[in-house]
């Protein structure tokens, strides 16, 4: 495996390059981030947080991280390895951003499937306890506290970008990929999770059925469904998926009571990977 640390950050309050040394980032304006003693650096500014804490809590993540190592979603990573992979030129590093990275699962996934691939990968959270957690359990890919709103990456930089169950920004990701990069986009298809939801709510919401056009400023590629079927025995890895899913905090105390008390549960994965590409620039 051949992977090379990730070197086009910039400044997230100038937007001018970062350069690295042994124990910080510095842009040439003089802003200097320190590097922490796990290895991640903060490029998260305080004017831009929406709150102290941003993103998820340090529980939320514990629970993201035994549901996903338990390989839970290894097929969804597995796909999404494949789809990075394809077509990159094996004669030169590619670089690669998954924006809202969480403990950094999926990274790992990819790098552990990159095999002689060269890669730089750079993972982004806005939360900390995300990032930190990722750094603690991998130290082949670089790890930012950051913000999708503005990625703190050079312009025109990245081949490929992961946007997985998160919140994109397509107008940054525009301005961070090169022409031609592709970006991945997983989202949940309508019957993801259903039996879960059928537990926690009085009732489901109609599910758009609709394809929503390509963002502006890429053009799509390919569309991939990954259905299954996924057993959970015991309550702690279905209070994990609770914990790492939007629904926790939109189900009712009632709602999460009746998770609580399973001690087992089928659900059904659905999820939607969409392949879009850079237009070239007019």
């Amino acid at each position: 495996m051949s992977m090379t640390p990730f070197q086009a950050l910039a400044c997230p309050l100038d937007g001018e390059p970062l350069q690295k040394n042994d124990t910080s980032w510095r842009c040439a304006s003089g802003h200097s981030f320190d590097i922490a003693r796990q290895g991640y650096v903060h490029l998260l500014p305080v004017q831009n947080k929406r709150s102290r804490d941003p993103g998820d809590s340090k529980e939320m993540v514990a629970a993201r991280q035994r549901f996903l190592n338990a390989g839970h979603y290894r097929p969804i990573a597995e796909a999404v390895s494949r789809a990075a992979l394809a077509g990159l030129p094996t004669d030169a590093t590619a670089h690669c951003l998954d924006a809202g990275c969480g403990e950094g699962y999926y990274l790992r996934e990819l790098a552990d499937a990159a095999g002689e691939q060269p890669l730089a990968l750079l993972g982004l959270d806005i939360s900390k306890w995300a990032v930190l957690a990722a750094a603690k359990q991998d130290k082949r890919a670089s790890w930012v506290v950051g913000s999708n709103a503005r990625l703190p990456v050079q312009p025109g930089t990245l081949d490929r970008l992961l946007c997985l169950f998160g919140f994109p920004v397509h107008g940054e990701f525009t301005r961070a990929l090169k022409p031609g990069g592709q970006l991945l986009q997983v989202d949940a298809g309508p019957d993801h999770l259903r039996e879960l939801r059928e537990i926690i709510y009085p009732t489901l919401k109609p599910e758009r059925t609709s394809e929503t056009a390509a963002p502006e400023g890429f053009t799509p590629l390919a569309t991939e469904t990954i259905r299954y079927s996924l057993a959970l025995s015991g309550a702690q890895p279905i209070a994990d998926l609770l914990a790492m899913t939007p629904h926790l905090h939109r189900a009712s105390h009632e709602g999460r009571e009746r998770a609580a008390s399973l001690e087992s549960l089928t659900v059904g994965v659905d999820v939607r990977l969409k392949r879009f590409v850079r237009d070239a620039a007019d």
